[in-house]
């Protein structure tokens, strides 16, 4: 099965974009400083009751992975829907825990994991490490035993599983960095018995992100299968099975589907992955949550014509969204408040003096002039929470809208 939108890989834009914005917005943007990143919160309260149902009827625990978007008001109605948290670094664990987060539902992946997070960790009880290598389950058990706590941890397993999606966010196969490889699965299991301050109770795979092809999980589920039984088979049992997350979302048209195809995903995940009645099914879901919430609102500060190009040189730049210029990743762009009379394909580019800051090229928008307003869709995830002070940039603020 397939969702009806593909990767999100940068591509030139035929289509007139102008915004779905109201009037009433537009001119409330047209009078704030730009630029800002926008959030619509009432969307993010459907996604989260829309993702919360199709879980339900599975009996599947959610864990928002806070690396996607870490501002507070997004965070806050997540944790109040009684989602997890799946954490990355220590600071991602007590923001979780300061946003309300329940630590009996907060997950603690990664592969650094630092002696200095583990500790904190450690330190707030939370429900599980997921473990990335041999050698640093060795050092949880050691930093648990000098804290006087055992550490419960699940262990993420390499499945080898290619992924149609962009090289830099696969996390599946042989050789990338994440995950314990079979080669090392013997290795583990002769030295968990020499481990007295950890419990596996778990087993956790990941393959990657922005994923829409249905078939991608389900082979990740099969595989996951054998994984499992051979672990079983050689006397290491699970009360809890993480499938990760990588649910993709549509970058192109995001009016069309700014809700995530959650049901065929839990659907796929539940008639593919064998499990006991009493195993618990944990996901980590970040940018299917909250990437359609966020707009990023920037203002035209020139129009300038090259040779064959027609630029439009705008107030935000990669240090506000690094997307395109990490990934070539595609964002919709629409002009805001902007008459069509005419229309140009332009390249929208940034400040920021390095040439791969653009957010797209040869977008067909109408005829721009200095102070128009320009929305960048789909940034509410690895948008705000990738921001950086290069070139001693101002971070941009948030504006919420209920």
């Amino acid at each position: 099965m397939l969702l009806r939108y593909p990767f999100d890989n940068q591509r030139k834009s035929s289509e007139l974009c102008i915004t779905m914005f109201t009037p009433a917005q537009a001119e409330r943007f047209a009078a704030m400083e730009t630029p800002f990143f926008y959030y619509d919160l009432s969307l993010l309260k459907k996604t989260i009751d829309v993702a919360a149902l199709h879980a339900r009827k599975h009996q599947f625990h959610i864990h928002y992975a806070l690396k996607a978007n870490v501002n507070r008001e997004i965070l806050q109605p997540i944790a109040a829907a009684g989602f997890g948290a799946d954490c990355v670094s220590g600071n991602e664990v007590l923001r979780a825990l300061e946003a309300g987060f329940s630590p009996d539902k907060v997950v603690f992946a990664g592969v650094g994991k630092s002696d200095k997070e583990i500790r904190t960790a450690l330190a707030h009880d939370i429900f599980c490490f997921n473990v990335e290598s041999v050698e640093e389950l060795q050092v949880i058990n050691e930093l648990a035993a000098q804290a006087g706590k055992t550490a419960t941890v699940a262990l993420r397993v390499n499945p080898l599983v290619e992924v149609n999606t962009h090289h830099y966010i696969t996390t599946g196969t042989a050789e990338n960095k994440f995950g314990i490889p079979p080669r090392d699965f013997d290795a583990l299991l002769q030295l968990l018995p020499q481990l007295s301050y950890v419990k596996v109770i778990g087993l956790h795979t990941h393959i990657g992100s922005q994923i829409c092809d249905m078939d991608n999980f389900k082979n990740t589920c099969l595989k996951f299968n054998e994984i499992r039984r051979w672990f079983e088979e050689h006397g290491l049992q699970f009360t809890d099975l993480n499938v990760g997350g990588g649910l993709g979302v549509d970058y192109k048209q995001p009016d069309e589907h700014p809700i995530p195809d959650f049901e065929s995903y839990f659907d796929t995940v539940s008639r593919y992955l064998e499990r006991t009645p009493q195993q618990q099914v944990h996901f980590e879901l970040g940018r299917s949550i909250v990437a359609q919430c966020g707009s990023l609102i920037t203002r035209v500060l020139y129009t300038k014509q090259g040779e064959t190009k027609r630029f439009a040189i705008v107030d935000a730049g990669m240090t506000e969204l690094i997307r395109p210029a990490l990934y070539q990743a595609y964002h919709k762009i629409e002009a805001v408040g902007v008459a069509a009379d005419e229309s140009y394909a332009y390249d929208v580019v940034g400040p920021i003096c390095e040439s791969s800051d653009f957010f797209g090229k040869e977008v067909v928008l109408p005829a721009l002039k200095r102070g128009d307003l320009l929305a960048i869709r789909t940034a509410g995830a690895y948008g705000e929470v990738m921001t950086s002070f290069y070139n001693l940039r101002e971070k941009a603020p948030a504006v919420y809208e209920d």
